[in-house]
């Protein structure tokens, strides 16, 4: 049977618009609409390729819907104007890309669809219906299929069955009853899919369901009644039509050659330059004087996969020595667990060349295939890993690296890493090794769950087989290398890039492989006791708020909560929740807790049973039981700033705020005859404004080592600096801090509790003293708006695609990330740049035996014997202080201790 691709463009033009960045051409045009639904048109051939295929969009104006139900529709909003204006060049470039196109006018795309399911059919013809409309699903039949490339969804006949409950043949029964909100099509009032499901499953389908009407009993009987002279509408509204006259021959749906000269003016126009890049490749590919083996960074994924399975010394010998000779190499691990410091090796791939690839397996458990021995592998892998001069590629080969060391193999020659590239190009997106397969190489990676499967049942990789494994485990390798030439021609034009990439993440990678390694001790007999108080005041505190309430409830349940505060205390609701419920968020908590003492005790009851389920109860059961140490994560990857989030355990957001976040440092400890030793950056992003801005008050105060708290208060109130009280250094300091962080005149109004007329002045006066802080801003905003990001000191980019999106919220949020991007990214950057340098210092001092143990936000933590404290003291000053110039001095501030509460 021949196959008919019908793809559901009005479908695509919606989830484009709602899922995509507001990606803008240089003239400020919007163009992730166009971006997104090119994209699914030119991946979705590869992975449904068919003999016609054809893209249907809604005519403009009312359809034959609208007359029978005037509300048809009624409670869609007007297109937004950032799609409209995709449209037409979306089209234009459909065309040019060779996809036949087809609406109709009078009907809906779905009734266009629906209509070319049934001929096709007819002439026994298989179809494939792309689309996230659960409405079509009633065309799945025998021989026709919906599928949802945005999720991978594919739905058949059973699989209509599993996620609506109903056969496709039911759907309209099922749609009817329950109604469509998004088409404004009323249902029988209060019936969901539950009842809709039970209903259908006792009488069949609508038609038996309205001729026993009179059998149904309570609130729904009423309502199923009252909506019997409605429901054959609701199901004439629903049903899709199949019977449009359509003038088209099967050959106007072959695909045609697409236009290269109107597809590289589009996205030339839209900049879409990888796209662009890609044509060309294709071009010269295509011409009998270009035949180079050689190749293009930006070209499509090497389809020519060579994999090979390693199960020899022999063979294993041949790739070494080609190792050997190239002197570069991707390499992935295939492992047990996600645990770095427990996982254990299961096999390991390797690529030297885009499309060969191998996989040497070596614990997978039940295998029929020979498997080399573990101890034997890395005996001889460990002279080409610890050679500094072969140069070694990975995605996240961080994690790598920690497997290697589970084995007693330190990774010398770490030379780059994808997941690093992607990050430092574009830091807003996702930087897994799938998407970014999917987005610079048009491949879509086999997935770990295809292989393992999901859920509680999932195995791990040891219980694959090795024929499964050979093609996952060395596609990941050879994926890795493709994208490293990818992203390598993007990092290599932009030098300002290249050098954070290379002189910032890839050095900081390799210092936080020793932190991560080196772990932190942790009293567990400290936690242990501090839970048990925590515990206590917990018990309190519920007892407080029972008495509060009136009557016993559940802290924790957000229903209960809304009756206690909103029905039974009659406290007027602030907010809502999408589902219309009153909010008991911690913001709305927050505002309340200002007037009414509920809320307020609630608060603490939260703070505090997080901090024990968090903390005070976990840690001790993450210590490592070979170590006896805690070992955190620190991920590169997440923060747009480029400052690092710390996960299992995050040891990051220990709240030090409250008397109880504090305690828990303290069980953060050193060995008997050393300290722990922290190093913090004072006031760093302050001072990176005064240094970004080139304010001369700001600078002049830093470089005097005046409180630039004091003095700002002095400047905003016209005083005297000797004569600020501590209330107005605090305004100051709410003032300082929050500018920096784009606060408006509402949010200080609501941080000093003053009005809004105060903060509007306090904003004026600080203004007037610094000007220059303005004009920053003012500058900062508007490069923001014309090039889509801003940029640290060091040139870190940082993407703020909202700032010119129609989202009012969103935009301001975008303004408020641009101004302090800056500020925090050159911080984050700052730390990293000092971690790399204690970690070359002490790699040149071998004879120490202290150690950097975490990184957390501005600061360095380190586990230093007695007798070197002051060596450290001394040398971790004069690095942080002096890893950059600028025009205000860094500042670090010392503290030593038994513990890190002590010490900070």
């Amino acid at each position: 049977m021949k196959t008919l691709l019908l793809v559901d463009g009005s479908s695509y033009l919606y989830r484009a618009f709602h899922a995509m960045p507001d990606f803008r051409n240089k003239d400020g045009e919007p163009t992730g609409v166009i971006y997104g639904v090119l994209n699914m048109l030119r991946n979705i051939h590869k992975q449904y390729p068919s003999d016609y295929s054809v893209c249907i969009f809604d005519a403009k104006g009312k359809t034959f819907r609208n007359d029978i139900y005037t509300e048809y529709k009624a409670n869609r909003p007007s297109m937004p104007d950032d799609l409209a204006c995709q449209i037409e060049p979306l089209k234009e470039a459909i065309n040019a890309m060779g996809w036949p196109m087809l609406i109709e006018s009078g009907v809906e795309a779905d009734d266009v669809i629906g209509t070319l399911t049934q001929q096709a059919n007819s002439h026994n013809i298989k179809v494939v219906i792309s689309t996230g409309d659960k409405d079509l699903a009633q065309l799945v039949n025998e021989h026709t299929v919906l599928i949802n490339t945005m999720t991978n969804e594919l739905l058949d006949i059973d699989g209509v069955k599993n996620k609506f409950g109903v056969p496709p043949q039911l759907i309209i029964d099922y749609l009817s009853i329950i109604g469509d909100k998004a088409d404004n099509v009323p249902g029988v009032e209060k019936v969901g899919p539950k009842t809709a499901l039970k209903w259908l499953e006792e009488y069949g389908d609508l038609k038996s369901i309205i001729g026993n009407a009179d059998k149904f009993t309570g609130v729904v009987g009423n309502n199923l009644r009252q909506a019997l002279a409605w429901l054959p509408t609701a199901k004439e509204l629903i049903t899709i039509k199949c019977d449009v006259k359509i003038n088209y021959s099967w050959s106007d749906f072959e695909k045609k050659d697409q236009d290269n000269i109107a597809l590289s003016n589009l996205y030339q126009k839209y900049n879409f330059s990888s796209w662009l890049r890609d044509m060309s490749t294709q071009i010269e590919h295509s011409s009998e004087e270009h035949n180079s083996p050689l190749v293009n960074p930006k070209a499509d994924f090497i389809n020519t996969k060579e994999y090979q399975l390693i199960n020899t010394k022999h063979d294993l010998a041949l790739w070494i020595n080609s190792i050997k000779e190239e002197k570069f190499f991707s390499i992935d691990t295939e492992t047990n667990s996600l645990n770095t410091m427990k996982a254990e090796l299961v096999g390991i791939s390797l690529c030297i060349n885009p499309g060969r690839a191998c996989y040497i397996p070596l614990c997978h458990k039940n295998s029929s295939v020979d498997q080399l021995s573990l101890a034997a592998v890395l005996e001889d892998l460990k002279p080409i890993l610890e050679d500094s001069s072969i140069k070694k590629l990975g995605q996240n080969l961080k994690y790598d690296a920690h497997i290697f060391l589970n084995y007693g193999i330190e990774i010398n020659g770490i030379s780059d890493d994808t997941m690093l590239m992607s990050y430092v190009i574009e830091s807003n997106q996702n930087h897994g090794m799938d998407k970014l397969s999917a987005k610079y190489l048009g491949h879509n990676c086999k997935s770990y769950e295809s292989l393992v499967g999901k859920g509680v049942n999932q195995l791990t990789f040891d219980q694959v087989s090795v024929e499964d494994a050979v093609p996952y485990a060395a596609e990941d390798a050879d994926v890795t290398l493709q994208l490293y030439l990818a992203m390598k021609e993007t990092l290599d034009s932009n030098p300002s890039l290249l050098r954070v990439y290379k002189d910032i993440e890839i050095p900081a990678m390799k210092a936080l492989i020793h932190i991560e390694r080196n772990g932190v001790l942790i009293d567990p007999k400290i936690l242990g006791d501090q839970s048990k108080v925590i515990g206590e005041k917990l018990l309190l505190l519920e007892e407080k708020a029972f008495d509060l309430a009136g009557q016993p409830f559940n802290l924790s349940s957000p229903k209960q909560l809304q009756e206690i505060l909103f029905e039974k205390l009659e406290i007027k609701p602030l907010k809502k929740t999408p589902s219309g419920t009153p909010s008991t968020s911690e913001e709305v908590l927050s505002e309340l807790a200002l007037n009414y003492p509920l809320p307020k005790l609630i608060l603490e009851y939260r703070s505090l049973a997080k901090l024990k389920s968090t903390y005070t109860d976990k840690l001790p059961k993450m210590i490592n039981e070979s170590s006896g140490r805690v070992h955190t994560s620190y991920n590169q990857a997440i923060a747009i700033t480029g400052r690092l989030a710390s996960s299992d355990p995050n040891l990051q957001n220990i709240p030090i705020r409250t008397v109880e976040g504090r305690k828990v440092r303290e069980a953060f400890i050193a060995p008997d005859g050393s300290k722990i030793l922290s190093a913090d950056y004072s006031q760093i992003e302050l001072r990176i404004m005064a240094h970004l801005s080139k304010d001369k008050r700001l600078v002049a105060a830093f470089k005097n080592n005046e409180d630039i708290h004091t003095i700002t208060a002095g400047e905003i109130f016209n005083i005297d600096n000797s004569a600020v009280s501590s209330e107005q250094r605090r305004y100051a300091k709410v003032i300082n801090f929050g500018l920096i962080y784009g606060m408006g005149v509402y949010g200080l109004a609501k941080n000093l509790n003053i009005e809004r007329a105060a903060a509007q002045n306090y904003i004026e006066r600080y203004f007037s003293k610094y000007p220059s802080v303005r004009e920053y801003m003012e500058d900062t905003k508007q490069d923001a708006r014309k090039n889509g990001y801003v940029e640290t000191h060091f040139g870190r980019r940082l993407w703020v695609p909202e700032i010119n999106g129609s989202n009012g919220m969103q935009r301001a949020g975008a303004e408020r990330a641009a101004i302090n991007g800056p500020m925090q990214g050159t911080a984050a950057d700052l730390i990293k740049m000092a971690m790399v340098g204690v970690k070359t210092w002490l790699d040149g001092q071998r004879h120490l035996k202290g150690k950097m143990i975490m990184q957390v936000h501005d600061e360095l933590v380190f586990e230093v014997p007695d007798t070197e404290v002051t060596e450290f003291k001394e040398n971790i000053k004069r690095i942080m202080e002096n890893v950059a110039q600028m025009d205000v001095p860094l500042i670090v501030d010392l503290g030593e201790g038994k513990n890190w509460e002590q010490a900070h």
